[in-house]
């Protein structure tokens, strides 16, 4: 590693704050959880959609997210290694390829992915064994 390698990984250890990125790809449901600021006052909003693409650059790295919202197809970038947003995954998808731009042209059932089977077992496992709330 050079210098400047050595001085991005310590620049990403100290932005992430101890907490880690989750591991997901293109096709998966993520939860983006933002800090935004309304004046003085300080509130977490939360952006929920599928990632359509992931830009992998060190420092760089973002993650571009595309959710439906009143029947309007809404994308955003969020850098991966910043310290005003929080990620986590919703569900896993499965896709064949890297970047999901054709998504952009599908509506309704054309636009749904499906589930990983193995992530959708461990979710009902996980469920299963947690004691009801009653």
């Amino acid at each position: 590693m050079n210098i400047l390698e050595n001085f991005e990984k310590k620049q990403q250890e100290k932005l992430l704050n101890g907490s880690e990125i989750p591991e997901f790809a293109p096709g998966d449901t993520v939860k983006v959880l933002a800090k935004v600021m309304d004046g003085d006052k300080e509130r977490i909003q939360s952006f929920e959609g599928v990632c359509i693409a992931r830009r992998n650059r060190g420092m760089g790295s973002s993650v571009t997210v595309r959710k439906m919202s009143f029947g309007e197809g809404v994308e955003r970038v969020f850098p991966l290694y910043s310290p005003n947003f929080k990620f986590e995954v919703v569900r896993r998808g499965v896709v064949r390829r890297s970047k999901l731009y054709y998504l952009r042209g599908r509506l309704g059932k054309a636009a749904r992915i499906a589930e990983r089977n193995d992530y959708a077992k461990a979710n009902k496992e996980e469920v299963a064994s947690q004691p009801a709330a009653n």
